[in-house]
């Protein structure tokens, strides 16, 4: 009995120190005065509206060639899109022959050939796009040291935890948008330093930034960078929201395709659950008989 009061006074004793410890650090840093907080990103992504949110959401595919357009004119000289074959791009409404002349507007390697040696050849829609770089060396040289990172999955890998509650209430809300927002959030986010902050050499303010509060990356919108054909407003908020869809969609393509088959699912199940009702009630009320 004596051991287990010991054992139990130990541990308790642990526990406050282990506390105190948490708040003093808390307090040094706060003293220091290191941002805000040292948690990142220092301001939660921002919520936007996307047409396939919810559980009864779309694709906008408008949006989603606009986003191709500015990857393709603004992002595609750094960021690779290692796991998107140009024949997914059917999906978004071109038809054969505008999908293989996109695609040959790219070369890719192949080989080896007869003589053994690799070669450059146009891209067909069975191909990937094509790294920008030949090797993550030659990407850090080209970007200050910072490989920028693929955006095949950016939106799904770039999602900041929600927390508690927001992750309870996420279940219910059927929210699942948090990558997208991350994206959008950063890239209008780029703002001038605080002051007191001090900013390396080749870096930029952005509170939005999950990895800090200063990436590498320069802000790469700004207005009337890209011409949209359609009338869309050629702003820098319209266009990160059209490449945060875009990278949305890169990263889960059957996405609308999964909210319909859970839709079905569910209302299966419930429809089943209620024959089960009843057959349950049907069957004890012939053994009472």
């Amino acid at each position: 009995m004596k051991f287990v009061k010991t054992v139990s006074s130990i541990a308790k004793t642990g526990l406050i120190v282990a506390l105190s410890a948490t708040i003093l650090n808390l307090t040094g840093i706060a003293k220091a005065g290191e941002d805000v907080t040292p948690y990142y990103p220092l301001k939660k992504p921002k919520y936007s509206e996307w047409s396939f949110s919810g559980p009864f959401g779309k694709w906008d595919i408008g949006q989603l060639q606009r986003g191709l357009k500015i990857y393709t004119q603004s992002c595609a000289a750094c960021h690779s899109l290692d796991l998107v074959p140009f024949r997914s791009l059917y999906e978004l409404g071109y038809s054969e022959e505008q999908v293989k002349a996109f695609a040959a507007e790219y070369e890719v390697t192949d080989g080896p050939n007869a003589e053994g040696e690799m070669f450059e050849r146009p891209a067909t829609p069975a191909d990937r796009f094509p790294n920008p770089y030949a090797n993550s060396v030659e990407a850090a040289l080209a970007n200050n040291g910072a490989v920028p990172p693929d955006f095949s999955l950016l939106a799904k890998a770039r999602a900041p935890k929600r927390g508690f509650p927001n992750f309870v209430f996420d279940v219910f809300t059927l929210y699942a948008e948090n990558g997208p927002d991350y994206i959008y959030s950063l890239l209008t986010g780029y703002s001038e330093a605080p002051q007191g902050k001090e900013l390396s050499e080749g870096t930029y303010y952005n509170p939005y930034f999950a990895g800090g509060s200063a990436p590498a990356m320069a802000p790469p919108l700004s207005d009337d960078l890209i011409d949209y054909d359609d009338g869309t407003p050629q702003t820098v908020d319209q266009y990160a929201k059209d490449i945060s869809a875009f990278l949305m969609w890169t990263a889960e393509p059957v996405l609308v395709e999964r909210k319909q088959l859970g839709f079905k699912v569910m209302l299966f199940l419930i429809i089943f659950a209620v024959l089960l009702y009843f057959t349950k009630r049907q069957v004890f009320a012939s053994l009472k008989d």
